[in-house]
């Protein structure tokens, strides 16, 4: 299902069949450092990733991460959407490409249409996380409207997440 689509993107939900990209993506250099491990190794855990986690995240929530596919290149590039975590009261936007596409306006195109999308859903604020180490997403979501209003630790205790906040 479409969800947005841009001069440049397509931003759709995930299907079975994206499995090897979202292997690709998921075990990343960045996606491993900024986001962290999520378990996926191979295509069977990409395919658990898209049906258990995102696809039950659209059934549950309405929203969930979506691909990223560019048009032009005819190729997924990347996820952006939203996620909603038990300890906030309004969802958050995530967001990740592979390396090779960052720099290049595409997260910043991805995460508009994500906004417009969630102004459409009636949500009136959004969150967004980042670790302290990750200024390139820190620069982003300061050009996308968000304020830094908090730190707070990740779950796992090993980084120091920068809470950000948007009101829609």
């Amino acid at each position: 299902m479409l969800i947005r689509e841009t001069p440049r993107l397509e931003i759709r939900q995930l299907v079975v069949d994206d499995a090897p990209f979202i292997q690709t993506l998921l075990t990343s250099p960045s996606w491993m450092e900024f986001i962290g491990d999520r378990g996926v190794k191979n295509e069977a855990d990409a395919r658990w990733y898209i049906r258990d986690v995102q696809q039950a995240n659209y059934e549950k929530y309405g929203f969930g991460l979506y691909l990223i596919y560019e048009k032009a290149l005819l190729q997924p590039i990347g996820l952006c959407g939203l996620l909603q975590r038990d300890f906030l009261d309004a969802p958050d936007m995530g967001f990740a490409l592979l390396d090779e596409y960052a720099g290049k306006g595409y997260a910043r195109e991805a995460a508009e249409a994500v906004l417009d999308f969630a102004r459409s859903k009636g949500y009136s604020r959004l969150y967004a996380f980042t670790i302290q180490h990750n200024p390139r997403s820190q620069g982003l979501l300061g050009r996308l409207g968000f304020s830094h209003t908090r730190t707070m630790p990740s779950p796992d205790g090993r980084h120091e997440f920068w809470v950000f906040e948007r009101t829609l």
